[in-house]
């Protein structure tokens, strides 16, 4: 039986959705079914690093960012932030949904930087192992190595993501979409802070940009 807390999540979660069908088309309401199969496969995600957690397991690098690079919620985002995009076709869609190697790079990169700024904060008891402790205890490096790699893979997904505005003039408003909202984590993670965990650190930028006035 589901504690009390998750039922009342998931009865909010079901009215969400309900709204969120409500406001689009007859014809787009796919979309919606694409939303919600995608929150079904972030919470098998969520349960998978929870069983490692308990296990105390200590997945290889590999493993783990095939994990948690889709844990990172950014699939969902890829997804759901296309819903509203009223032009856009089905088979356009589709590609944001099907794990297409650019939704892969987005997921990946976001991974990284998360996981960089995790080891400069400390971790949560209970988290589990990050990509650089797995890369770490994979190769018997240093902390400073295994973020050098990092960041050189963080790069490397780059290109892959950029190639994909090269690949099918059809799909550029969606790619660009995933682009943006890649560019984006740079808000979250420059100079390795982590503001998504701890997102006082971003009240300066939004004051310049919204609050104080322009010299």
């Amino acid at each position: 039986l589901l504690p009390e807390y998750l039922k009342k999540f998931y009865r909010e979660l079901l009215r969400n959705f309900k709204v969120l069908q409500d406001q689009v088309t007859d014809n787009d309401k796919y979309r919606v079914t694409y939303t919600r199969k995608e929150f079904q496969k972030l919470s098998t995600y969520y349960l998978q690093e929870a069983e490692w957690s308990h296990q105390r397991h200590k997945p290889s690098f590999g493993d783990q960012i095939t994990l948690t690079a889709m844990s990172s919620v950014i699939p969902l985002l890829c997804v759901s932030g296309t819903v509203g995009m009223g032009y856009v076709t089905k088979e356009t869609f589709e590609w944001v949904a099907s794990r297409t190697t650019a939704i892969v790079a987005s997921a990946k990169i976001g991974r990284f930087m998360n996981d960089i700024a995790a080891m400069k904060r400390g971790k949560n008891k209970g988290d589990v192992a990050s990509s650089v402790e797995c890369y770490m205890n994979e190769h018997k490096v240093t902390m400073e190595v295994a973020i050098d790699k990092i960041d050189s893979l963080v790069e490397d997904e780059w290109r892959t993501l950029n190639q994909a505005h090269f690949e099918d003039h059809k799909l550029f408003p969606v790619v660009e979409q995933v682009v943006n909202l890649t560019a984006s984590m740079a808000s979250f993670y420059d100079e390795r802070k982590d503001a998504y965990t701890f997102p006082t650190l971003l009240q300066d930028t939004i004051e310049s940009l919204f609050v104080n006035p322009v010299p």
